[in-house]
């Protein structure tokens, strides 16, 4: 009788070790149950106040927007908006597109993404997806009477969580496609690349990690950010003399 009791006991740790060692993390469960994360924002939607002037700009993006908000709070201030969101792709960002940007009513909204694209967090992507994803927020918006600011890809010659991923010229595609989209279709196009780069990098004094701005990145993204609100807030050409 000893030796059944010992070997159900035995039996019963084996299997609750399994059983943890097999549990899902949080992360595996929310991905599960909500995969574009609406909840992430959802409180502090249904807080933000009304914006009377109508001069609110959305930051729609991924972790390279989400770590803006929290490492520079002061540069957003009543009427900019932070919903960024670290690890998302495009197609998280689209899904949660109506009710993190389009149900706050802004005047416009920059959209940033294709990082988490090219290192594949959610699975293999062409740029062309990723490229349909972004026109497809920007459509969006446009069909909302929100003006758009389209972001750069900030440079990386490497992702630390994708050892071995060639980066660069995904990125350079991207962002050429980018540019000539804004174009296209009226938006304004901010040229955060530009700012922080050495050659193919982000410039080693600005990132902590090859990928991820810091607060000296974000310094120089700030005026990138001030001239592409300025431009696409201004109203268009004759309408400030109509009566």
């Amino acid at each position: 009788m000893k030796k059944l009791v010992m070997t159900l006991t035995t039996l019963a740790v084996a299997a609750t070790a399994t059983a943890q060692q097999g549990a899902p993390s949080a992360e595996e469960i929310r991905l599960h149950q909500d995969w574009a994360w609406l909840d992430h924002y959802r409180e502090a939607n249904a807080a933000l106040a009304p914006d009377p002037a109508h001069r609110r700009v959305v930051f729609m993006g991924d972790s390279i927007t989400q770590g803006w908000a929290e490492q520079m709070p002061g540069f957003f201030a009543d009427d900019r908006v932070g919903r960024g969101i670290s690890g998302q792709t495009t197609p998280q960002m689209l899904l949660r597109f109506r009710q993190d940007v389009i149900a706050l009513h802004p005047a416009a909204v920059q959209i940033m993404g294709g990082t988490n694209d090219i290192a594949g967090n959610t699975g293999p992507m062409t740029l062309a997806e990723t490229e349909g994803n972004i026109a497809s927020m920007a459509e969006l918006a446009r069909a909302n009477g929100i003006r758009v600011i389209i972001a750069s890809v900030p440079p990386a010659d490497h992702f630390n969580w994708r050892p071995g991923l060639v980066t660069a010229p995904a990125i350079a595609a991207l962002n050429t496609w980018l540019r000539a989209y804004a174009a296209r279709t009226g938006a304004v196009y901010a040229d955060y690349w530009s700012v922080l780069h050495d050659g193919d990098a982000m410039r080693a004094s600005l990132t902590p990690d090859g990928v991820h701005p810091n607060r000296a990145g974000y310094a120089l993204m700030a005026p990138v950010a001030e001239t592409a609100i300025r431009a696409v807030l201004a109203p268009p050409p004759g309408r400030a003399h109509r009566s």
